[in-house]
């Protein structure tokens, strides 16, 4: 049981090395705020010899911003209260550099309550400080990073509004004019007309395909892109009239190409019918677009062991190794010079359609012949 007889007195000398080399700095404020004692271990932290620091205000050695601090809240909170806690401040040492501390104050009253002195305690606090701003400025960056997420989500709305629409004016806006000019060349072409009007009317109808054709291929690869792929229709059906049917509108609006045609298909296939012959119209027409104008375009479909084949084959210059390798990139036009070129998808949109079914679509091209050859498993 501890008592006044119990207690182990601590030398003066002790008492004294302790406030002296305590690890923390200690001083010690009169009424008028002036330093009137203060220990070895501030001194040394700010390079100022403890004698030197007498009668200074504790404002002196703080840096401009701390001294307002000081005199709009240090100073009033500690009147008002009597004691603080945890005050971040800024010594200016005497070299310059400025001294993190957080310090800690308590008044020291007289029985009257006049003020005696007040007792201040100060603990370098450069890694603390520095956490709170590594925290304050990780905070600024998260806020930072969410405004520009929110801005790239409002974007991201934004743009998905602008594709809808843009699909909605493809799909229906550009089609009926389309199908209006369509239907006033059949009609006029019932009617009498003249070498010329005929001529007027034929290149009608070839337009006509081709824009019906590039409004086709834009609107799968704005389908493919941003919703996740060519969407089928596959049932079982006879494969060979969608295949005449697209041979002969290529051959109405190529009049002058020849297009040599085999077909043997053995009964009804599981496919989307209008798909393959989309993929059929864009690999015919590039080869009509890039063939030799006096050899004729060959194309063959066959059902051979389990698969269905077929291929399309053009004379002309082979393709260069370069132009192979991105063929079936969108937007990809290669080489050939022709006032009929496209928007460089009619490759990339058989391609698609080919992988949708399970297919693939090659190529190979050498002196006498290229040849687009697809492929897809008859299941």
């Amino acid at each position: 049981m501890s008592g006044p007889d119990t207690q182990i007195s601590m030398p003066a000398e002790d008492l004294e090395d302790l406030y002296e080399n305590a690890p923390c700095g200690y001083l010690s404020l009169q009424p008028d705020g002036r330093i009137v004692k203060v220990n070895r271990t501030l001194s040394t932290w700010i390079g100022i010899p403890a004698e030197q620091l007498l009668g200074k205000r504790l404002h002196d050695l703080l840096n401009t911003s701390g001294r307002i601090f000081y005199e709009t809240h240090f100073a009033p909170l500690l009147r008002m209260q009597g004691f603080f806690n945890e005050v971040a401040l800024d010594l200016v040492a005497a070299d310059g550099r400025k001294l993190p501390v957080l310090a800690n104050a308590m008044e020291r009253r007289a029985e009257d309550g006049a003020l005696l002195f007040t007792r201040v305690t100060m603990f370098q606090a450069a890694e603390r400080r520095r956490y709170e701003r590594e925290l304050v400025e990780a905070r600024a960056a998260a806020d930072t990073a969410g405004a520009i997420v929110k801005s790239q989500l409002d974007f991201e709305q934004q743009t998905a509004e602008l594709r809808e629409q843009f699909i909605a004016i493809l799909g229906h806006d550009l089609r009926n004019p389309l199908a209006s000019i369509a239907a006033a060349g059949r009609m006029l072409r019932k009617e009498e007309q003249t070498d010329r009007s005929t001529k007027v009317l034929d290149l009608m109808q070839g337009s006509v395909v081709r824009m019906s054709g590039l409004i086709d291929n834009v609107l799968d690869f704005a389908r493919a892109r941003l919703g996740g792929g060519i969407v089928l229709d596959r049932r079982a059906e006879e494969l060979e009239p969608i295949l005449r049917q697209v041979i002969e509108e290529l051959r109405y609006s190529h009049l002058d190409r020849r297009i040599e045609v085999s077909i043997e298909l053995d009964g009804p296939i599981s496919c989307d019918s209008s798909r393959i012959g989309q993929l059929v119209s864009n690999l015919l027409g590039n080869a009509l677009t890039h063939g030799t104008p006096d050899e004729p375009v060959r194309l063959s479909a066959a059902t051979v062991d389990g698969r269905l084949e077929l291929w399309i084959a053009n004379g002309g210059a082979p393709i260069s190794s370069d132009a192979m390798t991105r063929l079936f990139q969108p937007f990809f036009k290669g080489e050939a010079g022709t006032s009929q070129r496209g928007l460089g998808l009619g490759l990339y949109i058989a391609s698609e359609i080919a992988r949708a079914h399970g297919g693939a679509i090659t190529v190979s091209s050498g002196d006498n012949e290229t040849r687009f050859t697809f492929v897809m498993p008859l299941d």
